[in-house]
């Protein structure tokens, strides 16, 4: 059971339900690329400041579903408005800084990109989608992308339960 962390702001009530750490399972597809399954953590954090510090991380998993090589990081800030939207950053190691702008409603997080930026070694990736969802507990989340020239299309999900201390 999830009870609101002490010393939470007052504006971050609405996604006090994502703080934690979160771990499960994706799938990602994408054309000319072999699907694949990956292992994944969230971390989602206060420190009493009107933001929250994401943190995701994934990796390939075994046949036991144990990482065995990382594939990708993201970190950055959700700052909620009090007027139901949602403004993320979000930075990548493989050169790509986002600017995400979206909508709380319960919980359910829609977001889509404002801007991409990357450096000349990126992929060519140039806008998002994301849905994020709290479903029977766990964390719901879909990220449909546009790269170079393919269209906005479904690329990965994800489904992830709370870690327990």
């Amino acid at each position: 059971m999830f009870e609101i962390p002490e010393g939470l702001n007052s504006n971050l009530l609405g996604l006090a339900w994502m703080i934690g750490r979160w771990e499960g399972v994706g799938r990602a597809t994408w054309p000319g690329e072999d699907d694949i399954e990956f292992g994944q953590q969230i971390d989602i954090a206060h420190n009493g400041g009107d933001y929250l510090h994401y943190l995701s991380q994934t990796f390939l998993i075994d046949d036991d579903g144990k990482a065995n090589e990382p594939l990708d990081m993201e970190t950055g800030f959700w700052r909620p408005q009090t007027d139901g939207q949602v403004e993320v950053v979000m930075c990548h190691p493989s050169g790509v800084a986002e600017i995400w702008y979206g909508s709380v409603t319960g919980a359910k997080i829609e977001l889509a990109t404002d801007a991409v930026a990357r450096t000349s070694t990126a992929k060519p990736y140039t806008a998002g989608q994301r849905l994020y969802g709290q479903v029977e507990g766990d964390l719901l989340w879909t990220f449909d992308k546009a790269e170079g020239d393919q269209a906005l299309q479904s690329y990965m999900w994800g489904k992830l339960s709370r870690a327990t201390a």
